[in-house]
C-alpha cells in the first residue's frame, strides 16, 4: 500500500523541484503532493481504522464478560 503513496511524493517533490521559484516549489509540494496524499491515505485507511475500533470494542465486551459482577 506504501507504494502508492512513495511514487506520488517521488514525482511530487520532481515537478516542484522544476518550478521557477522556491515559493513555487514549496506551494506545488504541498498542494499537489501531500494535500491529495494525506487524502487518498485518509480515505484508504478507513477500513482499517473501523476494523480496529471493532476488535479494541469485542475485546473490551469479552473482559466484561469475563469479569462477571462477582468480582
Amino acid at each position: 500500500m506504501y507504494l502508492i503513496p512513495i511514487a506520488w511524493l517521488y514525482v511530487a517533490i520532481l515537478v516542484a523541484i522544476s518550478e521557477d521559484t522556491i515559493v513555487a516549489g514549496v506551494l506545488t509540494f504541498i498542494f499537489w503532493g501531500l494535500a491529495p496524499l494525506a487524502l487518498f491515505m485518509w480515505i484508504f485507511g478507513t477500513p482499517a481504522r473501523r476494523r480496529r475500533q471493532r476488535e479494541r470494542e469485542a475485546m473490551d465486551r469479552n473482559d466484561r464478560a469475563e469479569t462477571g459482577p462477582d468480582q
